[in-house]
């Protein structure tokens, strides 16, 4: 393992035996809760650094959240979740990518870079599901760092939290693999996935790969989780309109009612170059994500920027029956998950 460090110590101790991996001989440890499918070798760590090999049982993350906010739905983003409501969201520390460009570095990256400084705050998942009832919150969500490296942990929330009707989500990088997600598909209702590339290298570059988000995003919707997908278009990383187009079609492919978001880049973290992602970029990327077939696309970060694309627009009629600015809901027109003009059924989750 690397180096102890007070806050390494601390998440050590913040532990509890796994579920998400097999043992072979010499106690050598496969995790699959990532797509990294990781080798771990007694005494080792994975590469998200949280769940380790402890001799012979793979420890993981459990008892603390690395944050806890109540935020609106629309902020995940989910656009087609219970519109105008509020979320739980909460987090862990660690993440099995390394993107330079990472708006949560505080907590994602707390293990490999001392800047970080997010600190676990201990809670038990009682108490998570308490704050949700207490504020008559519809949905609870892990995110923040990556959730599917704390799988064991959401599951533990989720199933306190679902007797009661409340929804449960995930906010990931989609690294996944088919035994995750069919751990996770008895407890979860929706899922956003960040589409960040469409190009292996660059998923390279991010620590990930880009065949097991995909294969994610396609898995996701047989199984009848409602997807949401984000692509943040970042110029000079992902903004090509050729690379954008190739995203767009792939998500018209598994479901053209998928809802694609645009969003916009701003200096962040290491990736401090880039220029900041132009309304007009963003305006480009969503009509070709209309052009190649996709019901529902949404230009996000720019409240008021982006004209019509941050509306839900029948796909019917044209009809606007969601109106927003940035993530306040102004209007909800829909009559029972349908469109008030011509009754075209409007996907998502209304209920």
């Amino acid at each position: 393992m690397a180096p102890p460090t007070p806050l390494r110590e601390n998440l050590a101790r913040l532990t509890r035996p796994g579920e998400l991996y097999t043992r072979e001989a010499n106690d050598v440890l496969h995790c699959f809760a990532c797509g990294h499918r990781c080798k771990i070798l007694p005494g080792r760590e994975g590469i998200c650094k949280v769940r380790f090999n402890d001799n012979g049982v793979l420890k993981v993350p459990y008892g603390y959240v690395g944050g806890i906010a109540v935020d609106p739905i629309e902020k995940k983003p989910f656009f087609h979740v219970l519109p105008g409501s509020s979320a739980l969201s909460f987090g862990m520390l660690g993440c099995d990518y390394h993107c330079a460009y990472c708006q949560n570095w505080y907590s994602s990256q707390s293990l490999r870079d001392p800047m970080a400084g997010a600190k676990p705050q201990l809670m038990d998942a009682e108490r998570i599901v308490g704050i949700a009832l207490e504020r008559n919150l519809p949905l609870i969500t892990s995110t923040y760092n990556e959730p599917l490296i704390t799988s064991e942990w959401a599951v533990e929330v989720f199933k306190l939290a679902r007797p009661y009707g409340i929804r449960c989500s995930y906010v990931s990088n989609g690294n996944g693999t088919p035994e995750v997600l069919e751990y996770l598909r008895p407890f979860i209702d929706c899922y956003k996935v960040d589409l960040k590339s469409f190009r292996p290298r660059s998923y390279q570059q991010l620590g990930g790969k880009l065949e097991n988000v995909l294969e994610t995003i396609a898995r996701l919707k047989r199984m009848g989780v409602w997807i949401e997908v984000v692509t943040l278009v970042v110029p000079g990383f992902n903004d090509e309109p050729e690379e954008l187009a190739d995203i767009a079609g792939f998500l018209a492919s598994v479901s053209a009612e998928i809802p694609w978001h645009v969003t916009a880049f701003h200096e962040d973290y290491k990736m401090t170059e880039p220029p900041a992602t132009t309304p007009a970029a963003l305006q480009r990327a969503a009509e070709i994500g209309i052009e190649k077939g996709l019901q529902y696309v949404y230009a996000g970060n720019l409240p008021g920027q982006t004209g019509r694309f941050e509306d839900t627009r029948c796909p019917g009629c044209g009809t606007t029956v969601i109106e927003r600015a940035g993530f306040h809901v102004r209007a909800n027109r829909l009559v029972n998950g349908r469109c008030p003009q011509c009754s075209n059924r409007i996907a998502g989750v209304w209920e």
